[in-house]
């Protein structure tokens, strides 16, 4: 793949997980992907994906701003972005983030992803 290919893949990701079916955005994942996200141990594989985007996000519904996509590697990207958007509990939430990509033929095999929070 090259640079422009596995950019349109991450921002494919974006447009797809702002819509209201998960299995949409687990289908951008292989089989054995993995993903890395603060606060639940690592999902492994489109099942754990599904129970995560289906059931377990926190999120209700929002909006991705994407700031930055850059591509390094041949198969590796990084994204700057803002989230704005409603939580399941009712609350409002706008925050930055960064994910980290990894993607093969056309599917994401990695992604872990940071907040913007005062943790720390």
């Amino acid at each position: 793949m090259n640079r422009q290919q596995v950019e349109a893949v991450v921002r494919r990701y974006y447009e797809t997980v702002d819509s209201p079916t998960p299995a949409d955005v687990v289908d951008l994942f292989a089989n054995d992907a993995v993903y890395r996200r603060p606060g639940y141990e690592p999902m492994v594989g489109r099942e754990a994906l599904l129970g995560f985007y289906d059931r377990r996000r926190v999120i209700a519904e929002g909006t991705h701003e994407l700031l930055g996509v850059l591509v390094g590697a041949p198969d590796r990207a990084a994204v700057e972005g803002r989230f704005s958007g409603r939580l399941r509990d009712g609350s409002s939430v706008t925050l930055g983030f960064a994910d980290f990509f990894t993607v093969k033929e056309d599917l994401i095999i990695e992604r872990s992803t940071y907040f913007e929070t005062p943790t720390v």
